[in-house]
């Protein structure tokens, strides 16, 4: 009889996103973050784009954190041309995790083909080594939007769909995700990312399925060691 491996603190971590893409981040926030990500082996670690070579060569002995920045954020309403060229510098920036934001403003008045046809472009640039996932903002999405939401994002070939920046005030809408999980049914991973604070909620979203999570470092930092001497 097989017994099932107990989830450890670095299970959880492996599953965590940190970030530090607030206005005032600036480079002592970031190292700070990355030793963060070196000590408890967070999967990724976000900055804005300009950090983004930065980061790179400061993980460059530490291959187990991916160096992770965002296109279009945080509103996602850029033109097309300048995500595209945002994208091409993060490529060229070494970045291994790029997070796009959906045009919502477009998505919202109906312009389906518009957001459709930027997100492919975008991702269509991504070398198959670096992860794609697309943010939703599911704070400013109606109920009756999620599932065109999904199928839109799934259309565009990207490896998540992503919840949330978490610059949209917002709880952690664990049902609203539930609903996202069952209309995916499979087709696409679920990032998790707004709001989650707290182990019991992280756990509620890993049971449900969800892949991968971004949350703030301080709230990452007290669940990976909720779950005990395996935690550094």
């Amino acid at each position: 009889m097989t017994v099932a491996k107990e989830f450890s603190a670095q299970d959880a971590a492996r599953m965590i996103d940190i970030s530090a893409v607030r206005s005032q981040h600036g480079l002592r926030d970031i190292e700070e973050m990355v030793a963060i990500a070196r000590q408890y082996h967070f999967i990724n670690v976000h900055t804005l784009p300009c950090w983004t070579k930065t980061v790179r060569a400061m993980l460059e002995d530490a291959p187990y954190v991916f160096v992770g920045a965002p296109v279009g954020f945080p509103a996602g309403g850029h033109c097309t041309n300048v995500k595209l060229l945002e994208a091409r510098t993060l490529i060229d920036d070494g970045v291994q995790e790029m997070d796009i934001v959906m045009n919502v403003g477009k998505f919202l008045a109906g312009e389906y083909a518009y957001v459709e046809d930027e997100l492919a472009a975008i991702i269509s640039l991504v070398p198959g080594d670096v992860t794609t996932k697309v943010i939703i903002e599911l704070n400013c999405l109606p109920e009756e939007a999620l599932h065109k939401a999904c199928e839109l994002v799934i259309a565009s070939g990207a490896g998540y769909l992503k919840t949330g920046t978490g610059w949209v005030p917002g709880g952690a809408n664990i049902e609203r995700i539930r609903v996202i999980k069952a209309l995916t049914a499979g087709r696409i991973m679920v990032k998790a990312a707004g709001g989650i604070r707290t182990r019991q909620d992280f756990d509620t979203l890993r049971h449900m399925g969800v892949e991968r999570f971004g949350i703030n470092i301080q709230s990452a930092l007290s669940i990976v060691r909720s779950f005990g001497e395996n935690a550094e």
